[in-house]
């Protein structure tokens, strides 16, 4: 790995630690917002207090904060947010249809990346599993030797030579690996420079029974993976998930803690919860971490054995719509601004406001490696 804060070379597991007596524990409280069109969310600019009450403001909002040690909040604390390679670019969400012909598979995503690097786009995000039919049955016939590369992993090649051509980073969806006796639902990430700058083994598996609506057991085939990956790129500092890792805040917010620019989530929800959690899920990871987060589901195919939600999406750093699609084939091209970043930091400024006193996240990866 090319990035001085890419992890996967790394063990780690990530927990909450609050070393506070149980007589100090508070009781978290969810909060719901109203119904706001997310339209008109991203097209609100709220009323600005003048210069100096706003001035005013941040002195006791500081001067409050100090007493109650949110520099704490975060085990190691939190790295500050570092400048970017370029503030303004276009994502391309390639939301492709995937069917049982492996080849067929790579050629089309291959013409997808062309298309959406044609329209600007200088990162480009694929689609959870889009090389494979996605079950259990599947994986282990679809899966490649990523390390091997070359014949052995023809959907990594196809990455590695489309970036390099097109001088693009491609955060690479996800394919099943092949390591050892083992699988992973494994992403990789390809610089401009057609090199392996990370590769992020899903951490989470999907294991859900939901009586009468879905049962799926990843586990049955694939092995969990065991490191965070965040990596430096040409278009900022990304964290990487897979799905069913964009339930677990931890992550984010330690990719957040991390200077994590965006995050990227190659996802395929279901039917079931697609509608319910899949925009709210992503829309709580941005809004929590303040950052944006992008998605990229395969398309929806009613006749698969599994059926994906689809609605790839990008979302900003106010928890606002950017940019959405419905669930057929489609390629979103959406600009982000890493600007808005620091705009949104400073209305808000979450970081100097958390109770270091009552609470910590430990990043147990980091603190290892000091």
């Amino acid at each position: 790995m090319k990035s001085a804060v890419s992890s996967s070379l790394l063990n780690s597991k990530i927990f909450l630690l609050n070393p506070i007596p149980l007589s100090r524990f508070i009781s978290l409280k969810s909060v719901f917002l109203p119904n706001f069109s997310t339209r008109s969310i991203a097209n609100h600019t709220p009323n600005l207090p003048s210069s100096s009450t706003s001035t005013s403001a941040r002195r006791s909002i500081s001067s409050m904060a100090s007493s109650f040690n949110p520099e704490l909040a975060r085990v190691p604390s939190a790295l500050p947010l570092p400048a970017p390679p370029l503030t303004k670019f276009n994502i391309g969400l390639c939301q492709l249809s995937v069917t049982a012909d492996k080849m067929r598979n790579i050629s089309h995503a291959k013409d997808a990346i062309e298309d959406a690097a044609s329209k600007g786009a200088k990162l480009v995000l694929l689609p959870e599993i889009w090389n494979s039919p996605y079950s259990n049955d599947s994986f282990p016939v679809y899966a490649e030797d990523i390390d091997a590369g070359g014949d052995h992993s023809p959907s990594t090649a196809m990455l590695s030579e489309a970036s390099k051509r097109l001088k693009i980073t491609i955060i690479g969806g996800s394919i099943p690996e092949k390591f050892g006796d083992r699988l992973y639902n494994t992403c990789c990430v390809f610089g401009s420079d057609g090199e392996l700058k990370a590769k992020h083994r899903k951490i989470h598996l999907f294991d859900i029974d939901i009586p009468g609506k879905i049962t799926f057991m990843e586990s049955k085939t694939l092995t969990a993976g065991e490191t965070p990956t965040i990596v430096d790129t040409d278009v900022g500092r990304i964290g990487i998930g897979i799905c069913y890792d964009i339930r677990f805040q931890e992550l984010a917010m330690i990719y957040a803690a991390r200077g994590a620019h965006l995050l990227c989530y190659p996802g395929a929800f279901n039917m079931t919860t697609g509608p319910l959690h899949w925009e709210l899920l992503q829309r709580a990871r941005a809004t929590d971490n303040q950052l944006y987060v992008a998605t990229c589901s395969p398309a929806r195919d009613s006749g698969a054995g599994y059926t994906a939600w689809g609605h790839s999406t990008l979302v900003g750093p106010f928890g606002e719509v950017l940019a959405t699609t419905e669930h057929e084939e489609d390629i979103i091209i959406a600009e982000i601004d890493y600007s808005i970043l620091d705009q949104r930091r400073t209305s808000l400024p979450l970081n100097k406001q958390r109770r270091g006193d009552l609470y910590q996240l430990v990043d147990v990866e980091r603190l290892n490696s000091k």
